[in-house]
């Protein structure tokens, strides 16, 4: 039984500049870089003879060239839901440049003043899983790190304030949601895979 389960892969894009620096990269609409096109263009071959019912992206050029660099452009559908989180005033920022103000700061515990809360990037990951969990047959997603961090969280049920931190994604990954035994018990497959990516 649980081989005919749905299986939904989440890829996140490519390298940016602002990836590769560490700056938190919400809603400014950054290309990848040369490396973040080659190791996009490296999902291709690692999800070669796979097929997906469905294809979604966010609608930010680095997930959509990701997307198109993989191989899906041409059937992906844009969902605005998979948007990055919005950092409002920290967007552009680094973490040690935040917690040089703000010594505790969690994003996934206190959001980002003038962006995005915690609630409303869960709101929105919630409603990602209700559309995934309806589609007959597999799937796969391009989007964001800190986003698909909270997808996962929400896949499983768990509350971003305490766990989602947890599940690193690095650029041009793979990672796979998907059940144990029946569809009551979702679980995550697979977390952040690398194998096809350049150093």
């Amino acid at each position: 039984m649980s081989e005919s389960l749905p299986i939904i892969y989440l890829a996140r894009h490519g390298e940016t500049a602002w990836s590769l620096t560490g700056q938190h990269t919400g809603l400014t609409d950054l290309p990848l870089t040369e490396r973040g096109e080659r190791n996009a263009s490296r999902l291709q071959e690692r999800l070669k003879g796979l097929t997906f019912a469905k294809v979604f992206t966010s609608p930010l050029q680095r997930a959509r060239r990701t997307c198109e660099l993989a191989g899906f452009g041409s059937v992906a559908e844009i969902d605005p839901d998979l948007l990055e989180w919005d950092y409002g005033k920290y967007e552009g920022r680094r973490t040690a440049e935040i917690r040089a103000e703000r010594p505790d700061w969690n994003l996934f515990r206190d959001g980002c003043p003038g962006g995005e809360s915690p609630a409303q990037v869960a709101a929105r990951a919630d409603r990602a899983v209700s559309r995934v969990r309806a589609v007959q047959g597999d799937v796969l997603l391009f989007s964001s790190g800190h986003f698909l961090r909270a997808l996962a969280s929400r896949w499983i049920g768990l509350e971003l304030t305490v766990h989602a931190r947890s599940f690193m994604l690095s650029t041009a990954s793979l990672s796979a949601l998907g059940y144990e035994g029946s569809l009551s018990r979702p679980v995550i497959r697979l977390w952040n895979e690398t194998r096809h990516v350049e150093e």
